[in-house]
């Protein structure tokens, strides 16, 4: 039996690769300027996080409805934690890295495919932060 999962996923991650190119989301020169609000401040990535949060929106309503998705046996959503220190530290180690590198993991890795090097360094960092998560966390 042939499962569409794989296909489902590869055109997904096309779809979401597609719309952070056609967004400027993968332009480190238009993040750092959403984010400069005291100096020349370009406005569209407001615009792109409202219709991302449009199309979420959509999407909990229609699960609600939903017995079951599509392509899955059951939802596996996430639960919900309280803000906590390792939550805000999060956030705040999250929004340093978007604001020096002009990145975020999504788009870095998309634009490991149009412009390799500086990805490249900003996922190796992002990849060592993990590994370091990985042996220095204890919860």
């Amino acid at each position: 039996m042939v499962t569409v999962r794989p296909l489902l996923a590869l055109l997904s991650g096309t779809m979401f690769g597609a719309g952070l190119a056609l967004s400027g989301m993968m332009d480190p020169s238009r993040v750092r300027g959403f984010l400069d609000i005291f100096a020349a401040w370009d406005p569209t990535l407001a615009f792109v996080m409202g219709g991302a949060l449009a199309v979420m929106a959509l999407a909990w309503a229609l699960q609600r409805r939903m017995l079951k998705p599509m392509a899955a046996e059951r939802f596996e959503l996430p639960g919900t934690r309280l803000i906590d220190v390792r939550l805000v530290g999060g956030a705040a180690l999250f929004g340093t890295g978007w604001g020096l590198g002009g990145l975020c993991p999504g788009p870095a890795l998309a634009s490991l495919a149009l412009n390799p090097l500086p990805a490249a360094v900003f996922v190796a960092a992002m990849v060592l932060g993990m590994i370091a998560l990985r042996l220095f966390d204890r919860p």
